[in-house]
């Protein structure tokens, strides 16, 4: 039976043949199943925590029980736990030193300089200082740019005018400083920009919400050439991380009916994570979640690709590119099956968390020896969980919610098995999941995208901004200086200004000053 189709019968006719009767009850069952989990998952979406917890006292009866299936496994050993670096207390960090530090005295009073026992002159031992933290509004300057004209005195009509510096843009007031700032508040700081128009109003300079798209649109043409760039590195990587999100976009208005409302249509913004060789993340917008866009986006790149299980990859694979399944998506899929199947999605989770013991050990190992220690001790414990996968499918409802887990698993096998082959490859997805996260976060606040332009640009500023965040680089920063440069920099020293050339610039620069 389809998901679409609905189980109908007559309650006052029932079948009399009882193996019809058992499977009508499996299948009410299951159905059942599947609509408390969707229910339980909604509320939760809504309502509970997002993380995805499970009782570690409860793990521990679970993980010893998968001992006696692990006996042949040669023992991990596991080191100790690095100290933990010593935490401030009450919630108060450190000031950067590059605040600036404003020192202020506060001498003792002439009548105070006397002992108040003995009445002799007290002298002055020393002094003792604290730090108090103050915050400055920020605030918007003025500067008033004067060119100089110049005239002949015997022809009047030859004037000679002083060149001004190039506006970052076109007939607009808004320095390098203030760019920077409207572009990270929105994609860093997910600070739509109609809000963004209010608080430029209550600081002095009223400025519209359209104004703000304008420069908006600007800034992210003119780091166009810096995307591209990255996205070429990007598809330099032997191994590329990859996840797409949903972004409402609204439809162009109609040139008949201006008044008509705009409808939003679903667009993506798909994230393309870097490797440590090419450490840049890099987004592209598409219009739908048709499979062309990742052709497009990667053309005749060859290598690993880690994603998740949406089929529209699977003409990449079929190209050639190495598939490399997530282990957290399929650990997630049992921590969602708990409710309904507590002891085998216990069990399930037991067997992944042995996998991510070993990761912990290689973490700081060099990509040889983390192979061979996955495949020395990662290895035999995917084939005793292979092995009960195969055991528990068979006694397992096939659309109940602990069935469609298990499915998964089995049916994204070999490339869950992928990671164990080369010591570059990650368990999971993580790194592509962390960098759709802040665009999640932003939708919520900026809601939507205007256009399909609006959604281009975006890609190209998230891809900045989340590259900037990736190498340390503060966006502001990075965007006061590169905006008002890069009309001046030939394409072929483009490569100067992505953000970790440009950072290694700056400690340079630092150095030698």
């Amino acid at each position: 039976m389809k998901k679409s189709e609905r189980l109908v019968f007559d309650l006052n006719n029932l079948p009399t043949d009882v193996a019809l009767l058992h499977t009508i009850i499996a299948s009410i069952a299951s159905t059942n199943e599947r609509l408390l989990h969707q229910l339980r998952e909604s509320n939760r979406r809504q309502f509970g925590r997002k993380a995805e917890s499970v009782s570690e006292l409860q793990m521990a009866l679970f993980e010893q029980q998968i001992q006696a299936q692990l006996a042949a496994m040669p023992k991990l050993e596991v080191s100790p736990a690095p100290p933990k670096e010593p935490g401030v207390g009450h919630g108060r960090g450190i000031p950067a030193e590059s605040i600036p530090r404003h020192n202020e005295h506060y001498p003792l009073a002439a009548d105070q300089k006397t002992c108040p026992d003995c009445s002799t002159t007290l002298k002055k031992i020393g002094t003792e200082s604290r730090n108090v933290v103050e915050y400055i509004p920020s605030s918007l300057v003025v500067r008033v740019q004067t060119c100089e004209k110049w005239a002949c005195p015997c022809c009047m009509d030859k004037v000679v005018t002083s060149d001004l510096p190039d506006l970052p843009v076109a007939k607009g007031m808004a320095g390098e400083g203030l760019l920077a700032h409207v572009v990270t508040s929105k994609y860093a700081d997910h600070l739509p920009l109609y809000r963004q128009s209010v608080i430029l109003k209550r600081q002095g300079y009223p400025v519209s919400r359209s104004t703000l798209g304008d420069w908006v649109a600007q800034v992210a043409d003119k780091l166009k050439p810096v995307y591209l760039a990255m996205k070429a590195d990007v598809l330099k990587s032997k191994v590329i991380h990859s996840d797409d999100t949903t972004v409402p976009v609204l439809a162009e208005k109609d040139p008949k009916n201006r008044s008509k409302k705009r409808k939003a249509a679903t667009g993506r913004l798909w994230t393309w994570v870097g490797d440590k060789d090419h450490p840049h993340i890099v987004y592209s917008f598409s219009a739908n979640r048709r499979q062309q866009w990742p052709l497009d986006f990667i053309g005749g790149w060859r290598g690993y690709l880690q994603a998740d299980a949406y089929s529209g990859y699977h003409p990449l694979y079929a190209r050639g590119i190495k598939e490399v399944a997530c282990w957290a998506h399929a650990r997630r899929k049992y921590v969602e099956a708990m409710e309904t199947d507590p002891t085998r999605g216990q069990s399930a989770v037991a067997f992944i968390h042995k996998l991510y013991d070993v990761e912990r050990e290689a973490k700081a190992m060099s990509p040889r020896d983390r192979k061979r220690l996955r495949q020395a001790h990662a290895k035999p414990a995917l084939d005793a969980f292979k092995a009960w996968l195969d055991a528990q499918a068979l006694i397992v409802l096939p659309k109940s919610v602990m069935g469609q887990a298990m499915a998964y698993s089995l049916n994204q096998w070999a490339a869950l098995n992928t990671y164990l082959e080369d010591g570059d490859l990650a368990i999971d997805n993580n790194p592509a999941e962390r960098a759709v996260r802040g665009i999640a976060l932003g939708r919520k606040n900026w809601l939507f995208a205007g256009s399909h332009e609006g959604g281009e640009r975006a890609a190209i500023l998230y891809s900045v901004i989340e590259s900037c965040k990736r190498h340390g680089v503060d966006p502001f920063e990075y965007l006061r200086d590169v905006v008002g440069t890069i009309a001046g920099v030939p394409p072929k020293r483009i490569k100067e200004l992505l953000p970790a050339n440009w950072k290694a610039a700056k400690v340079e620069q630092a150095k030698a000053a």
